[in-house]
């Protein structure tokens, strides 16, 4: 669609709720009820993979993940032979943004990015994303990073520090989506940019830890819907198109499937030992698995075992696809950061990245909160181990240790991943747990691709209804 030069654009704001699908619309959340009764909700049909930054990067470009190239919250670098997960840089979405295309229309367009993912070196005008402070002690101090690079000061000087150890973790709670509502605001006074993108994290703590379960969250449902009022009626006064919606919903889970422990008892997996316990070693293995919620891509070193692993994955009690990379251009996954094989469990089960065989050789990091050196992702991160006596007097003691300048260790993350009720990724789900998209101007469709969604930013940016 070709574009005028004399384009304008309106002031628009699009809020990612995460985890947000209707099911969790009513009695905790009267100002969300009302605001949604009154417009436009369509359903999104969920894209394969359902995690952050694959549905993000597909909102913010209009592709898929074979042609902007985030294909999940983690792959492996084969260059590198290492898995990483959660890294910052903008440059790995490989894809036009929708306020560069802006951009070259209307010179003086800005857009604020508040704590959407790969936020660093972005071309966003306005970012702020969290960045703990790694010290050479080990200690890992609460930060965030911002562009311009003063207003990451200015704003702990005015909010408080960010809340890092609420945004993640055994006390990830409603101050981190506060402070990130209350940064936003701040962003919007002071630089009044044309299109600002704001990610409120707090569903997705609780939906995880106790699933869709409305009775277990009343709670968190009361507080979001207490700060998504202030915000939606802040940019209310401000004239601004409201755009509120989500990346994926949850389905409650039961299964868990430990994916590199079956590859291990095949033969497949390579270790490491060190001091008591097992690492992987991906670039050793002949295959390994990087899972991520319920989506895993398998990486073959050696290809001869590709057809040796597709037929022991087909008959797992809880996997629903096998795509090699041929299957995996029907979903719009393959990449050549896409797993040699891509496996999507069903809607009640989801993977971990457990390898070890006995608890007593899990690596060290297992028991902590330590999101790049897992080779997966982990939602046990959300828990205190259950089975530990006193495990809340023995955080706050290490806590005390880490003031008085001791080293700790804040080993409290349990290894039971039945403790999980909550998972998403997939693509089999109930219309009750699609995401949402919703807008004050009418469409005639009733749910629309995760594509779809930058066409419907860009018509309300551009839109004079």
């Amino acid at each position: 669609m070709k574009q005028s030069k004399n384009q304008s654009f309106q002031k628009t704001v699009v809020i990612d709720v995460v985890g947000l699908s209707s099911n969790l619309v009513g009695d905790y959340t009267p100002f969300l009820k009302n605001f949604l009764a009154k417009r436009n909700t369509l359903l999104i049909e969920p894209m394969l993979p359902a995690v952050t930054t694959s549905a993000q990067s597909t909102y913010l470009t209009g592709k898929w993940p074979s042609e902007h190239g985030i294909v999940g919250n983690g792959w492996y670098d084969h260059e590198d032979a290492e898995i990483k997960f959660w890294k910052q840089s903008n440059h790995l979405v490989t894809a036009e943004k929708i306020w560069e295309k802006a951009k070259k229309i209307d010179p003086n367009f800005t857009c604020s990015k508040m704590f959407f993912w790969y936020n660093m070196y972005s071309s966003a005008d306005y970012s702020v994303t969290p960045r703990p402070q790694y010290h050479a002690d080990g200690v890992k101090a609460p930060d965030c990073y911002s562009y311009p690079p003063e207003l990451r000061e200015e704003l702990q000087s005015a909010l408080g520090q960010f809340p890092l150890f609420h945004f993640w973790g055994p006390n990830a709670n409603i101050k981190s989506t506060q402070w990130i509502t209350d940064a936003t605001i701040y962003v919007d006074k002071k630089y009044n940019p044309k299109l600002t993108f704001v990610y409120l994290p707090h569903l997705d703590y609780c939906l995880q830890k106790f699933g869709p379960d409305v009775s277990k969250i009343q709670n968190e449902l009361l507080q979001l819907d207490s700060v998504l009022q202030k915000l939606i009626e802040y940019y209310e006064s401000k004239d601004t198109k409201i755009i509120l919606l989500s990346e994926y919903g949850i389905t409650p889970v039961h299964r868990p499937i430990h994916i590199n422990r079956i590859l291990r008892e095949n033969g497949l997996i390579s270790v490491r030992n060190e001091r008591w316990y097992e690492l992987l070693d991906p670039g050793a293995s002949k295959a390994f698995a990087v899972s991520d919620h319920q989506i895993s891509h398998i990486y073959c070193n050696d290809p001869s075992v590709q057809k040796q692993i597709i037929d022991i994955l087909k008959v797992v009690p809880g996997i629903k696809l096998v795509l090699d990379k041929k299957a995996q251009k029907k979903h719009h996954i393959s990449h050549k950061r896409s797993g040699d094989i891509v496996v999507v469990a069903d809607s009640e089960s989801w993977f971990t990245y457990y390898y070890w065989l006995d608890d007593s050789k899990a690596p060290d990091y297992a028991r902590l909160v330590d999101i790049h050196r897992k080779p997966g992702y982990d939602p046990c991160e959300m828990f205190m181990d259950p089975k530990k006596p006193g495990i809340k007097l023995r955080a706050g003691l290490k806590l005390l240790r880490k003031k008085l300048g001791f080293r700790y260790l804040m080993d409290v993350i349990p290894l039971d991943a039945s403790l999980v009720k909550g998972s998403h990724g997939a693509l089999h789900q109930k219309r009750e747990f699609y995401p949402i998209f919703s807008t004050a101007k009418f469409y005639p469709q009733k749910e629309i691709s995760a594509i779809k969604v930058y066409d419907l930013i860009w018509d309300q940016m551009t839109s004079q209804i």
